[in-house]
């Protein structure tokens, strides 16, 4: 397509886009992607610290989910599952059950992670016959009227949006120590059963197992297995929403596997397909059979091509060790962005669990975190050639999450644009 062509459609594109979905950062024209890199309209190439927001965690394009949603396309487009069988689905299901925590072991497929979410919480809901929820302040679960109850990332997400049955206690502070964390959760929902909902009304908790949107928080392995402790107590169900920790992106297949904690339902999304729409809400076989035919449907959910190249991307993950790469550079890149941080004082804490990281930007003179700082920071470092992504309430922490087969080398030539861009302000 001609330059002249772009530039028209780009015009047109308040009045065909909702400004909700397209004016996101840094709104950044591309024609090609391949492996680590976007190749845009300008004839740049820019190196991809983003991955399609923790979605392409075996690189952009990578030849055999290419080939798997060509040989897919030879055989069906579409299922819908139910009303026929077809292999891929059965498949999928059968090797993800292979890779999962516990016994997670049954699925059922959608579209988005907030679908996977949406079922993860009628299914608490479902089988424990409870109406109450809760979750955690500074969580995010999508944006879908039940997901979005139990949301709390940012307070404009939920504006003009009517939400009930859920109730919220605070995350994990970084600034405690395991024992005080544990002591002031014990306290928070001690609380909250005395005050506000009775314990014997709840159906579950949902938690980021690390805090995702909400700003790259990894609380302490005591504090989440205590959360799983209480829940057993209490008789909760537990959902751990791994929509974008899930895949390898934590150096683990999931983050549950970090805490060794497993949950009673889990949502995954993003990474499962590398970029095809494809999602689950996940639970053991005995949970989910309590679920009857009616109770949850999908049309979509679990289409055969989404499957094919699910399958292709749990072999590249297992084939090229890519959670092993993820441990391994992730490591190298915390190690020298602590150098970054000694060179720039408007770096906070760096934040990472894998390839899952966390820059926290701060005003050097008050130490408060810096949103407006941090999006200078974005708009520099993509100039110089490299994207990254915000996150946290203020958008003050820039998240760096790169594909899984990222090099040392390629954090090195990331890093070098970010310190320039730091170094520009």
């Amino acid at each position: 397509m001609s330059h002249n062509n772009w530039n028209h459609l780009i015009e047109k594109l308040p009045e065909r886009l909702a400004p909700s979905m397209a004016k996101d950062h840094p709104n950044l024209p591309v024609v090609k992607e391949e492996g680590v890199y976007y190749y845009g309209l300008d004839g740049k190439e820019y190196l991809d610290f983003t991955s399609g927001i923790a979605v392409t965690n075996v690189g952009h394009r990578h030849p055999k989910v290419v080939q798997a949603i060509k040989d897919a396309a030879d055989e069906l487009t579409h299922g819908p599952i139910g009303v026929i069988q077809y292999e891929s689905i059965l498949k999928y299901a059968d090797e993800l059950a292979n890779v999962m925590p516990g016994d997670l072991d049954c699925f059922f497929f959608g579209n988005s992670g907030t679908e996977a979410i949406e079922g993860a919480l009628k299914l608490a809901r479902h089988v424990t016959k409870k109406s109450y929820v809760i979750s955690f302040v500074g969580g995010f679960h999508g944006r879908t009227l039940g997901s979005l109850a139990v949301s709390t990332s940012k307070a404009k997400y939920r504006k003009h949006q009517p939400v009930s049955g859920t109730y919220q206690i605070p995350y994990y502070d970084p600034s405690d120590d395991e024992q005080v964390a544990i002591h002031k959760l014990n306290d928070q929902f001690d609380k909250l059963f005395a005050h506000q909902v009775e314990a014997e009304e709840v159906a579950a908790v949902i938690m980021e197992p690390v805090l995702g949107e909400g700003g790259y928080v990894i609380p302490p392995k005591g504090w989440v297995q205590r959360i799983r402790e209480i829940c057993d107590e209490k008789g909760l169900l537990l959902i751990f929403d791994e929509v974008q920790t899930g895949f390898g992106r934590t150096g683990e297949w999931f983050a549950s596997d970090v805490f060794d904690v497993v949950p009673d339902i889990m949502a995954i999304a993003k990474a499962m397909a590398s970029g095809q729409p494809i999602s689950a809400t996940v639970a053991n076989h005995q949970l989910m059979q309590q679920w009857p035919l009616g109770s949850h449907a999908t049309t979509y959910g679990g289409n055969p091509i989404g499957c094919r190249v699910g399958l292709a991307t749990l072999e590249v993950l297992k084939e090229e060790e890519l959670l092993t790469n993820a441990k391994n550079v992730g490591a190298y890149a915390h190690e020298q962005l602590e150098k970054l941080k000694d060179k720039h004082p408007m770096i906070g804490s760096i934040r990472s669990l894998g390839l899952m990281i966390g820059i926290e930007i701060i005003d050097p003179e008050t130490g408060k975190p810096d949103g407006e700082r941090s999006m200078r920071i974005l708009d520099l470092a993509l100039e110089e050639g490299v994207l990254f992504y915000f996150c946290g309430n203020k958008g003050e922490v820039i998240r760096m999450i790169p594909p899984l087969t990222v090099t040392k080398e390629q954090i090195d030539d990331g890093l070098r644009m970010l310190d320039i861009a730091l170094g520009r302000l």
